[in-house]
């Protein structure tokens, strides 16, 4: 006999009348006739080759083969039920693990507020947190790897997007690089030396912020290219590099790193944030509960 050519229906009868232990009782539970319990039962003898239930009074009781089978299929049956039935979504019984995609930057500003609401909201969940790289090399948002990505707006086939919070970018030094003493003239800012941020290599992700730079009419002198705004920083913070950051990098570590903004005819360049889906998990209930949260540290950032 081979599962595949069983009829996994009969295995459903056998579970309930196993616990009703009345083939009527079995019949009402299951909304057919007694007969179509009957005609099941003798299936099931044909297919097992036992006669599952023998008579007592006015009752029926299990075989041993029948008695055998009834805690692996009460145990299978409770499986699938929980598997297929879907039940109200409870936060604080969620053991999900959630894959969240960031850009750095993003990550050193705001993980911290996420991780802290998360605890609050879903003590059970896990938080698996991966850069731009990993979220084109794990297969975009269409992947089963990502749940939500927090960044320039993904398009495409099944993608959802709700618009968050325009994170401004500044440039920023050291403090006391002598390249950014005083207010920059448009001739000194043409000559400093920057550190640029290439976040996804060869993966064709386009720089937004040199293109701000572009038309402004002002010919960025890249001498280094780094994978992370937190590198950017870094690098800004121990040279007379500048660096153009996302503002919430600046504000979290700024003072920590000794950097400061650079006044001057800096071109003002903003980058929309949003929050980024897939249909696939759309209509999940612990997705969406995932969604508010973030979308509720993030509301900070467009009041700032």
């Amino acid at each position: 006999m081979s599962i595949t050519s069983f009829d996994l229906n009969l295995l459903l009868v056998l579970d309930t009348v196993l616990r009703e232990r009345s083939v009527a009782r079995a019949a009402q539970r299951l909304h057919v006739t007694p007969s179509a319990i009957s005609n099941a039962l003798a299936k099931l003898r044909a297919e097992l080759g036992d006669p599952l239930f023998t008579r007592k009074g006015r009752g029926i009781v299990p075989t041993p083969r029948a008695s055998e089978l009834a805690p692996a299929l009460s145990r299978a049956i409770s499986e699938l039920e929980r598997a297929i039935v879907q039940r109200p979504f409870e936060a604080e019984r969620c053991e999900r693990t959630f894959t969240l995609a960031m850009a750095d930057a993003l990550q050193v500003a705001w993980l911290p507020r996420i991780a802290a609401a998360l605890a609050k909201q879903m003590p059970l969940a896990r938080l698996r947190v991966v850069g731009i790289d990993s979220l084109l090399s794990l297969g975009d948002l269409g992947s089963s790897e990502i749940d939500l990505h927090v960044g320039v707006r993904a398009t495409g086939p099944g993608i959802h997007a709700e618009s968050l919070y325009e994170e401004r970018t500044v440039l920023a030094a050291r403090k006391g690089n002598p390249e950014c003493a005083s207010r920059l003239s448009r001739q000194r800012l043409d000559s400093l030396s920057h550190v640029a941020v290439e976040l996804a290599p060869g993966r064709g992700f386009r720089d937004p912020i040199a293109g701000a730079y572009t038309r402004a009419g002002v010919e960025r002198h890249v001498t280094l290219t780094v994978a992370t705004f937190a590198a950017a920083a870094a690098v800004a913070a121990s040279t007379n590099l500048v660096a153009t950051l996302p503002e919430s990098l600046l504000v979290a570590q700024g003072k920590r790193l000794g950097l400061v903004a650079v006044r001057g005819p800096v071109p003002k360049h903003g980058i929309a944030i949003s929050l980024c889906w897939h249909e696939r998990t759309h209509s999940d209930a612990a997705s969406a509960a995932l969604r508010e949260l973030v979308k509720g540290v993030l509301s900070a950032a467009g009041a700032r």
